[in-house]
């Protein structure tokens, strides 16, 4: 069987984390690595040993032997590149969020459309087996209707600087980073209904604290000080289903610990996805919790790339039906687009 043959666009961090699902798999080889930063982008090569190096993808994508392309570049260039890759031919799992607006995503579904090759968006959390297993109680009707999920993704110190806090780059902070994670679970878990509207605030009043002592920190490949985006931002998002989404996450907040929180109440139960599985309801009278018995019962980067990258070759290769579609991404920059909005107004934005 002929190897898939796949490109990397942007070789910072994350692009390692889908390097290493693709070493993993035998029907794939990686053949070109590009990123603006050539001595970053040759490092990158010689360690997974890529035979080719590119800082402009335009003349990578001239590659006819290219079938699939990852795209984890800054956020500002998700759009520019998906779109380029589509066109050349190429199918695509693109990193959250899928750009940095709606309006961007949008060009990229319709290209997608046109072009008849796969827009994959990057949600990796839905590929966790905690995720997953949930996935499957509530398409058996375990929770029964789902009217209200709280999701929180916060951290006492977090903001990773660099082209992370540079919005020309980003498009934003927590928000548009972990956010669009647990906003995308709850709509994924709901059974992905519309959004109508959205009441938000976001808030910029603690910077970065580079002077911070005593805690490990996380730095980006570019790391610089400037930090034009959000510490932390809060909101109740509400679907044509009936369902109401509370959200929040923050990069830098006065908090006592981090904390990821993703919880879903139902009609006939409700459920902790994180910091572990746990369901909860009534039977003969009594309140009931249940904790499954997984090998994984929290989320790892390394098992959700692996699925995800999996999953992406699989569609590549006709043998899947994608459960991340390039629509899905375009309702999650509809969302984040309204709560920006609403932030900036104070009032309540209809969702179109």
């Amino acid at each position: 069987m002929n190897k898939i043959k796949v490109a990397i666009v942007g070789n910072g961090s994350i692009c390692r984390f889908h390097a290493d699902a693709y070493r993993k798999l035998d029907c794939v080889e990686i053949v070109a690595a590009c990123d603006i930063n050539e001595e970053r982008a040759k490092q990158f090569a010689e360690e997974y040993g890529v035979p080719r190096v590119f800082t402009d993808y335009r003349e990578m994508l001239k590659m006819e032997e290219i079938q699939a392309v990852s795209v984890t570049t800054w956020n500002n260039a998700h759009a520019e590149v998906s779109i380029a890759a589509l066109k050349a031919g190429k199918d695509v799992l693109c990193e959250k969020p899928l750009s940095m607006n709606a309006a961007e995503a949008q060009k990229m579904v319709e290209t997608a459309k046109e072009t008849g090759h796969l827009l994959m968006v990057g949600f990796v959390r839905r590929f966790g087996e905690n995720a997953q297993v949930l996935k499957e109680f509530i398409d058996k009707g375990e929770l029964g209707n789902i009217y209200y999920a709280k999701v929180s993704y916060i951290r006492r110190w977090g903001n990773p600087g660099g082209w992370f806090s540079d919005k020309k780059r980003s498009g934003g902070g927590p928000l548009i980073d972990l956010g669009v994670h647990i906003i995308d679970l709850a709509y994924y878990m709901g059974g992905k209904p519309k959004a109508v509207s959205v009441f938000g605030a976001a808030f910029s009043h603690l910077g970065m604290k580079p002077e911070l002592k005593g805690v490990t920190k996380y730095y980006s490949a570019d790391y610089s000080e400037h930090n034009d985006v959000e510490d932390c931002t809060v909101a109740m998002v509400r679907f044509d289903s009936g369902m109401t989404v509370f959200f929040e996450a923050s990069w830098v907040q006065n908090i006592k610990k981090d904390e990821l929180v993703i919880q879903l109440y139902g009609t006939k139960g409700g459920v902790q996805l994180e910091p572990t599985l746990e369901f909860y309801e009534t039977k003969n009278n009594y309140m009931v919790n249940t904790t499954p018995v997984l090998d994984k019962a929290s989320f790892t980067m390394e098992d959700g790339f692996a699925k995800e990258v999996g999953h992406f070759v699989d569609c590549v290769r006709g043998q899947a039906a994608c459960i991340n579609p390039c629509e899905d991404g375009l309702e999650l920059m509809k969302i984040v687009d309204a709560i920006y909005e609403s932030s900036k107004t104070g009032h309540e934005v209809v969702v179109q």
